[in-house]
């Protein structure tokens, strides 16, 4: 079975130097959503999450809201490939396969 998988991050890493710009270790919520033939969308993200790590292991579309719906000529992602996104208080993610 395809998954998407989403982990949850509150903020970026901090060095004595300052902020860097990579996810702050550990992750506030990791979820694993099926991809299939119709939208399915994640939880709600947590109050603290600010930004979301995507690892689709298949060809997908993805789209971001309260209550989204994925379809193929959403955000298109590779299978094997891996993105951020920042996120907004009480959204979710659907995903949809793509091939």
């Amino acid at each position: 079975m395809a998954t998407l998988y989403v982990a949850e991050f509150g903020s970026v890493g901090d060095t004595l130097q300052g902020p860097i710009p990579i996810a702050q270790a550990s992750p506030v919520a990791e979820q694993a959503v099926a991809i299939g033939g119709a939208s399915v969308q994640s939880a709600a993200f947590s109050n603290d999450t600010q930004f979301v790590r995507l690892h689709a292991d298949a060809i997908c579309s993805v789209a971001f809201g309260v209550n989204p719906t994925a379809t193929a000529v959403k955000m298109r992602m590779a299978a094997g490939t891996t993105e951020y996104f920042g996120v907004t208080r009480g959204e979710k993610v659907a995903v949809i396969v793509n091939v």
